[in-house]
């Protein structure tokens, strides 16, 4: 008699190619011989210069074009291969016991309580604390880089809150865990509701009001363990720049039980030792030090890491994740597994673009049809393994991930330990931060780390599923944003041209495509060149009645048509098919213009001048506090001007430039003055102007706090008028 053949293992994953593909091809094929064309006819252009100006103007669109191609050329590497994945959580069980899944390390970074107040950090902590996951394989590690007692003080009542709070989740399978989204949706309303929302509400007023007059009273310190815990807040030459490492266990799952006898998860707070003699690296060194702690107290094999703003919204992500990280088909080199990040609170047109759907969304989809999506901060699960040393050779430090931990974390040799590894001096002539850990090297050490664990043949996957895994906040506030993307800039500049340089070192080590993909955003400060000019250029010369573009008539017409249209054309069906909006895609791209005018030309700039020598602005976080106004006017769709600031005059004289040359161009165009020459002119300032109408809106018609100060809009129209005296000579 034959065997029976045993039934295939439950199915964990499947993958699907995007059935765009092959159209992609065609239509980058096609699109390359229209570039061809283009440098073919900017070069008969340049060589037939007859007058010095002409060749210079010439030579500025050249390279502008030249500088469009590059970046779309690179972005063609997220088209080639798309894929798309699904998951079976619910088979996790019928492949691992419960007993034996892994542990969880969840990090969760802070700096600041007075711009990522407590209450938003405890939120996405208990978040995590209630996944449908073991709680005693859950450890929870808060790094407060601010050395703030009023984030620990948070989190000694989100301790007592939690012993409430889980096993309501757990016996009312609620999706929302996060108790502000949850008491601000339409909750079930029950007795036993209503004395978790009031007990949750006390807390919230306690830690605000400690938050709001600035000390942690002795009223709120109830036992003699909080107030020696406090008690490091008040000793001599304490700073926020100048501390010692605290490390205070806040539970202990051996210890500290919920209301029903579950034992909770493990929560330690850790602020690392600071000094203003040592580098600390900012987020990255923060990550780190989370990494030696939790591997001296419970070195569990797979890691999460979390904005502090980004709470769970689906608890059973983490099996989500064990998905892939179980499937023994990809645990030989599978470094991490991301999902996107997505945002709740965004305005109808979300009229910043925090949405950023290709850098979140669309383009890790292409990513992971070569070696998977880059990391981006948060909502990305990894193997500890992946952190210290390629696939085939495992750089053990002390604390590796083979360190056994055998006693409890409240033990005194452990927080000895814990205690030593946060220390300023623990990394000196070591190779964390350059071959172990998070890596050090860039103001985004996010998108670095996850280019250096590619380049040493890790991959990732990335998990999209329907319900969003984790939802964050977005900031109102309009110079916030710039400045995000400033940093954001800086730090991507710091990659593109260092030593591991995507389009040197990361073609060699991870393939061309993969090269291309990562220097798409490593160079993607530099769309400041080619959005700066032909913000201005074209309109200068429309001023003075000067036509630099192919006429009406003219065969190269079409040809600027297609390469125009075709960009816009798909990059519009592409945001739109993966669940955008037409007026959220018009805001895209009319962010896309201002951060090229604004933070993306001062992130460049800045960056060139820090390389020679000249200081600048340092590292700022980002405010996730909410102002009523300024929520009010962000869900009218109006943007925030009311500080005055450099980025803004920069927005305020490209407004005033296409406007005005748009006014006397129709005029020139209505007189019958070189008619057929000046219309793509016309159809580009006029563009501009239509992206630029909240600026002349905020300029002129509005009376609200958000309006463009007058010293801004002054500034700009002096600047402006400098740029017309200056270019005047050169039309004639």
């Amino acid at each position: 008699m034959k065997a029976t053949p045993s039934p295939p293992p439950p199915l964990l994953n499947t993958l699907t190619p995007s059935h765009r593909t092959g159209f992609n091809r065609a239509f980058a094929a096609a699109y390359t011989c229209a570039i061809v064309a283009l440098f073919y006819r900017h070069t008969q252009t340049l060589l037939g210069s007859k007058t010095l100006v002409s060749f210079y103007v010439t030579l500025a669109l050249f390279v502008s074009d030249l500088t469009l191609a590059f970046m779309w050329a690179n972005g063609q590497a997220f088209r080639m291969c798309p894929v798309y994945r699904k998951e079976f959580p619910e088979n996790i069980e019928k492949v691992v016991k419960t007993s034996d899944l892994p542990g969880l390390d969840v990090f969760i970074c802070t700096a600041d309580p007075y711009k990522e107040p407590p209450m938003s950090v405890v939120n996405t902590a208990l978040s995590v604390m209630a996944y449908d996951y073991p709680t005693e394989k859950i450890s929870l590690y808060v790094s407060d880089d601010g050395g703030s007692a009023f984030t620990l003080f948070a989190f000694m009542e989100a301790a007592r809150f939690a012993a409430h709070w889980l096993p309501y989740c757990r016996e009312n399978d609620i999706d929302k865990r996060s108790p502000d989204e949850y008491f601000s949706a339409n909750y079930s309303r029950s007795s036993e509701t209503e004395k978790i929302k009031k007990m949750y509400e006390s807390m919230r007023m306690k830690v605000e009001h400690v938050v709001g007059i600035g000390k942690v009273g002795d009223e709120y310190i109830t036992s003699d363990e909080d107030r020696q815990a406090f008690s490091k807040w008040n000793s001599d030459g304490f700073s926020r720049q100048n501390h010692p490492a605290m490390i205070q266990v806040i539970l202990d799952k051996n210890r500290d039980k919920d209301i029903t006898g579950h034992c909770l998860p493990n929560l330690v707070y850790v602020s690392r030792q600071k000094n203003t003699t040592s580098p600390h690296h900012f987020k990255a060194g923060a990550l780190n030090v989370l990494v030696r702690v939790s591997a001296a107290m419970t070195n569990a094999p797979v890691i999460l890491t979390l904005d502090c703003d980004m709470y769970s919204n689906d608890p059973r992500t983490p099996l989500r994740a064990l998905c892939y990280v179980l499937d023994p088909e990809m645990q030989k080199n599978l470094a991490y597994v991301q999902f996107p990040q997505e945002f709740h609170g965004l305005n109808k047109n979300d009229i910043y673009a925090c949405e950023h759907k290709r850098l979140f969304k669309v383009h890790p989809v292409g990513f992971d049809g070569l070696s998977g999506p880059n990391y981006v901060g948060t909502g990305c699960f990894f193997r500890r393994r992946a952190l210290f040393g390629d696939p085939l050779t495992m750089v053990s430090p002390d604390l590796g991930p083979d360190h056994v931990v055998n006693q409890p974390i409240t033990a005194p040799s452990v927080l000895e330990l814990a205690h030593h590894v946060a220390g300023c001096n623990y990394e000196s002539h070591t190779k964390w931060g350059s071959k172990i850990g998070f890596r050090y090297g860039s103001l985004v050490e996010d998108y670095y780390t996850g280019y250096r664990l590619k380049c040493e043949g890790w991959r990732s996957l990335f998990c999209y599923p329907e319900k969003p895994a984790f939802l964050g906040d977005v900031p109102f506030n309009f110079l916030d944003v710039l400045g995000q993307n400033k940093r954001w800039a800086i730090g991507l500049l710091e990659v593109a041209f260092s030593r591991y340089s995507t389009i040197t070192y990361g073609v060699k080590a991870m393939g061309l495509l993969m090269g291309l993909a990562y220097s798409y955003y490593a160079f993607w400060p530099i769309y400041a060149i080619p959005i700066t000019t032909y913000s201005i250029l074209p309109q200068l010369a429309l001023l003075n009645g000067i036509s630099i573009f192919p006429k009406v008539s003219e065969p190269w017409f079409l040809l600027y048509m297609f390469l125009f249209l075709g960009a816009y054309g798909q990059d519009l069906f592409e945001f739109v098919i993966d669940g955008g909006t037409v007026q959220r895609w018009w805001s895209d791209q009319r962010m896309w213009m201002m951060r090229g005018l604004s933070c993306y030309l001062f992130g460049v700039t800045e960056f060139f001048l820090s390389s020679i020598g000249i200081p600048t602005q340092g590292f700022n976080v980002t405010s996730k506090v909410i102002d009523d106004e300024q929520s009010k006017r962000y869900e009218q769709g109006l943007f925030e001007f009311g500080v005055p600031s450099s980025l803004f005059v920069a927005l305020a004289m490209a407004a005033m430039i296409n406007l005005s040359s748009l006014i006397l161009g129709l005029i020139k165009f209505l007189n019958g003055s070189n008619r057929e020459g000046l219309v793509m002119q016309l159809v580009l300032t006029g563009s501009i102007v239509m992206n630029c109408l909240p600026i002349y809106q905020a300029m002129v018609l509005r009376s609200d706090k958000g309006k463009m100060p007058f010293k801004t809009t002054i500034s700009a129209a002096i600047l402006t008028s400098a740029v017309y005296a200056v270019a005047a000579p050169f039309s004639k």
